[in-house]
């Protein structure tokens, strides 16, 4: 089952999806992609056409799109989880979440590289604030304490993503795809610039216009 199949054992931690050294700044400069060797255009249209069998329940191209990200999955999720244990944890949760949701996924609203990331963060950040809030759980109960803002915490954990969702929908595709990649992928200006093949100056200009709106749109001052 493509489930099982998501349960399986990550591949080599620092190594992409192909088992390959991921590869450096100078050469994503050069056109290289974290997903593997091909160009960036062509390994985002192949993983594109992957998770549109996936969504029609395509076990063997799961079974592709799990070797194609797996690895890149893990790192994203170390990046933000820090614990290893937790990180293939959360990238089991995102295999997961491909193989439910791959359906939903629209080539229109971005590339299916940005669609992965974003999964990734926000099951790496749910995972953190949900360990967050147990140890302040735990610390007021060793307090004797009550708990009674527990729910509270995660219902305005929830809806602070919602709002994050929705604002990011209102910038256009090329602004969410670099705050996307920097911020949910971290990765760096040159590299979102090669990522996306576009100048750097661009890629920073449409990176500080998205999070002015993104900023007016959360109501942050």
């Amino acid at each position: 089952m493509a489930e099982e199949s998501a349960r399986r054992v990550w591949p080599d931690r620092g190594a992409d999806p192909a088992g390959a050294a991921a590869p450096s700044p100078a050469e994503l400069k050069a056109g290289a992609s974290p997903f593997g060797k091909k160009s960036t255009s062509s390994r985002h249209d192949d993983l594109a056409l992957l998770l549109g069998r996936v969504g029609r329940g395509d076990e063997e191209a799961f079974g592709a799109v799990y070797e194609r990200v797996a690895g890149t999955v893990f790192g994203l999720a170390q990046r933000v989880v820090r614990d290893p244990a937790q990180s293939e944890e959360v990238g089991q949760e995102v295999m997961l979440d491909i193989w439910r949701t791959a359906s939903r996924f629209d080539p229109a609203q971005g590339t299916a590289q940005a669609w992965v990331a974003t999964i990734t963060h926000r099951r790496a950040v749910d995972r953190v604030r949900s360990a967050q809030a147990a140890a302040r759980r735990d610390d007021r109960a060793a307090a004797r304490e009550p708990v009674y803002d527990a729910v509270a915490e995660e219902v305005e954990a929830k809806l602070d993503h919602e709002r994050v969702r929705r604002c990011l929908g209102t910038l256009t595709e090329l602004q969410r795809e670099s705050i996307v990649l920097a911020f949910y992928g971290g990765y760096t200006y040159p590299e979102v610039a090669s990522l996306l093949g576009i100048a750097l100056g661009t890629a920073k200009t449409r990176m500080r216009d998205g999070l002015i709106r993104l900023r007016d749109c959360l109501g942050v001052t």
